[in-house]
């Protein structure tokens, strides 16, 4: 059987696949066979660290420490020994340092270990010491390091005295374990409650299941291409956390669509193949259209200089381009296959369902008769949650990320109990050795410097010195920044200032920097996306305007949470004050392709009502009536997936899970069922209208079939 002559190339595509469904099976068993093999080692084989602003002062500090100072950099891993009955130099705590110095020394990838020192390293009662295992590896390979001696430093509390790996490699390795074990907890916890999701949507074990089988195969794929590709480049280990929740959630977006669209089109011709090329060209390129936006959002993210947070949209970029993949090549073979069996394993309810949903299509009418209130009173809500946006603040996170009984933590805290609140956090400052006694003497004087250690030349004879200075604050602290603004005034031009504490501060910079440039890049190509694929400016406008007004709504209401702690005991966090650093930069992306991803759901399935009859009015209530059960579905899923995250313990994917899943349900319920139906119904053909002067520029596409 052909396929109508004006059917799309995805149309095509799909009569292709559905003609030679054995090839097609057996080209993805083979690719997940291949990428499989890698897969298991996806967690073990990524990069913990990459939180820096490449290029900036600090992480050149870093790497000058790394390269003439023994590895003293920020990366270096401090090791803090306590006693309440000993003192260091007492033989308990002794022999305890001699142990841990010679554990770090066996390991390739430590450099200079520096036993504690009186006045710098070393608390005034003498009860705490702290060990600096200087870097001689790379910031990812340091939080390796860590990961594989902390185990064996920590055994070393014995008889009283108490050993602790802290710093900030031992940081991200205790935060990069607490995330993984909470990301797991969590998927395991959203799998079964989306298959009885699927199950009350779709009303067919089988049916529910397929959605399933293609996410687990765009993970699989996604992870074992993460694994190949960290050979390459170093790819954060966040990278596969994002990917895993993003297949899953748009994973079954989209098989929702097709399979919602298939039942309907092989109940109405019976064949199986032709169902198939009808799927295809209609809700194959909505999902088509929605991938390619999500993955245009998340490549804005790629301008921020920031290893880490590039590698994120990496991740989450190729989890979306192969679950995309899947959704156009192996689900339309699996759908070929199955044919009518679709509807095998179908609930009594069931039976008869529809893709038409006529509760929507009431909801659709009552919107038609009464536009205005709708309009004007989900406007209105929307913009009071939006509005506490306008006191939104920004940080990198603080050692609160990481549960309290965490070694880094305990460590942590210890210090900043014997030594004053600044001491975890030391400023470095490099500087040539002929400005050293001046660049010690400002440092001294600067306002919120508790002390500056003695000037330390460089082990390998270089023409560079380096001091640290002490600040009187937490790391943490907003007066850090201040801190770190006056020291860069006022030391000599060639004096660079580092540490962990500056690096994080350099990070938040460049991410502030980049976020209204992020912004204005996924705005114009989400709106160009939309003109492309509608045809029609205004929709296009439309589409674009609702949903950035979802993701200000979100924004707000990620304030009210975690800045200004509103039901943080019943979610079981502390807030910090603020919203994590890296939150409105990538969560701007992520909450904007989810936005659009619906957006193209609903004005798809109305463009193709409005092609068949011309009638605006009628294609707004067909498109909710055809999309309306598949979007609540989807979105039911989505806030089943991203909740499931509150239940984490460290606070990042915690935060990250609720402000999603908010955002999926402000934009799921008030954006795509309410408001911008009824901004359809409002403008009317207008909509849809396609100038000449454009009509003559962009491609023929249709969302009808046949």
């Amino acid at each position: 059987m052909r396929t109508s002559p004006r059917s799309g190339p995805l149309g095509r595509l799909g009569l292709a696949v559905a003609t030679h469904t054995r090839w097609v099976l057996g080209l993805w068993l083979l690719v997940l066979i291949a990428l499989g093999t890698a897969a298991p080692s996806v967690f073990s084989s990524l990069a913990g660290a990459g939180w820096q602003a490449n290029g900036s002062d600090s992480v050149q500090a870093r790497e000058l420490a790394q390269e003439h100072f023994g590895g003293n950099s920020s990366a270096a891993i401090q090791v803090v020994i306590h006693s309440d009955t000993h003192t260091v130099p007492d033989a308990p705590m002794t022999a305890v340092i001699d142990e841990a110095t010679a554990l770090l020394g066996a390991d390739p990838r430590i450099g200079d270990v520096i036993a504690p020192q009186p006045g710098m390293t070393m608390s005034p009662d003498g009860r705490t010491g702290i060990l600096i295992a200087g870097a001689n590896a790379n910031t990812d390979e340091m939080v390796r390091a860590v990961d594989d001696l902390k185990g064996p430093l920590t055994a070393l509390s014995a008889d009283g005295i108490e050993v602790y790996p802290t710093g900030a490699s031992a940081l991200w390795s205790d935060f990069n374990a607490a995330n993984h074990d909470a990301m797991i907890k969590a998927e395991l916890f959203s799998w079964p409650v989306t298959l009885a999701i699927m199950v009350l949507a779709f009303g067919s074990l089988v049916a529910a299941g397929l959605p399933l089988l293609l996410t687990i195969a765009g993970l699989v794929a996604s992870a074992g291409g993460l694994v190949l590709l960290n050979t390459v480049t170093p790819i954060s280990v966040w990278a596969m956390n994002f990917a895993m929740m993003f297949a899953l959630a748009l994973g079954i977006d989209y098989a929702l669509f097709m399979v919602s669209r298939f039942r309907a089109a092989v109940r109405a011709s019976g064949d199986p193949r032709q169902a198939v090329a009808e799927t295809m060209d209609t809700a194959g390129k909505a999902v088509a259209l929605s991938g390619l936006t999500v993955l245009v959002s998340l490549s804005a993210v790629l301008l921020v200089p920031a290893p880490a947070v590039r590698t994120m949209a990496v991740g989450i970029m190729l989890a979306v381009t192969f679950v995309l993949a899947a959704t156009l090549t192996l689900l339309p073979a699996v759908l070929a296959k199955l044919g009518e069996r679709i509807n095998a394993g179908a609930l009594p309810w069931a039976k008869e369902q529809s893709h038409r949903s006529e509760r929507f299509a009431k909801w659709g009418r009552l919107l038609d008769r009464h536009p205005w209130p709708f309009a004007v009173g989900s406007i209105a809500l929307l913009l009071a949650l939006a509005f506490p946006i306008l006191g939104l603040k920004v940080a990198m996170p603080s050692i609160q990320v990481v549960p309290e009984d965490s070694s880094v933590r305990q460590g942590y805290e210890l210090v900043q109990a014997q030594m004053g609140d600044g001491a975890p956090g030391a400023l470095q400052i490099l500087t040539p050795t002929a400005q050293a006694d001046e660049a010690a003497r400002i440092a001294s004087g600067t306002d919120g410097i508790a002390m500056v250690t003695p000037p330390m030349p460089a082990a390998d004879g270089a023409d560079w010195t380096m001091l640290q200075a002490i600040p009187t604050v937490d790391p943490s602290s907003p007066q850090m920044a201040v801190i770190l603004a006056d020291l860069r005034a006022d030391l000599p031009a060639d004096a660079l200032v580092g540490g962990a504490p500056a690096e994080n501060l350099d990070l938040q910079q460049a991410l502030n920097d980049y976020l209204p440039i992020i912004i204005a890049v996924i705005l114009a190509l989400g709106f160009l996306l939309l003109l492309f694929a509608l045809r029609a400016p205004l929709i296009a406008l439309l589409g674009t305007v609702t949903s950035l007004l979802s993701t200000a709504a979100t924004f707000g209401v990620a304030r009210l949470i975690f800045q200004d702690g509103h039901g943080s005991g019943l979610l079981g966090f502390e807030p910090q004050g603020f919203l994590n650093g890296w939150g409105p930069v990538f969560f701007f992306a992520m909450i904007f392709a989810i936005a659009m991803d619906y957006t193209v759901f609903l004005v798809s399935t109305a463009k193709e009502q409005f092609e068949k009859h011309g009638d605006a009015r009628r294609a707004m209530i067909g498109g909710l009536a055809h999309s309306g059960r598949v979007i609540f579905a989807a979105a039911a899923v989505m806030v089943a997936v991203f909740f499931s995250f509150a239940l984490a313990e460290p606070l990042p994917p915690k935060e990250m899970g609720i402000i999603l899943g908010v955002a999926v349900l402000l934009d799921a319920v008030l954006i795509r069922l309410v408001l911008l139906p009824v901004l359809m119904r409002l403008t009317g053909a207008a909509a849809w209208h396609t100038p000449a002067w454009l009509d003559r520029i962009l491609p023929k596409i249709s969302f009808s079939h046949g």
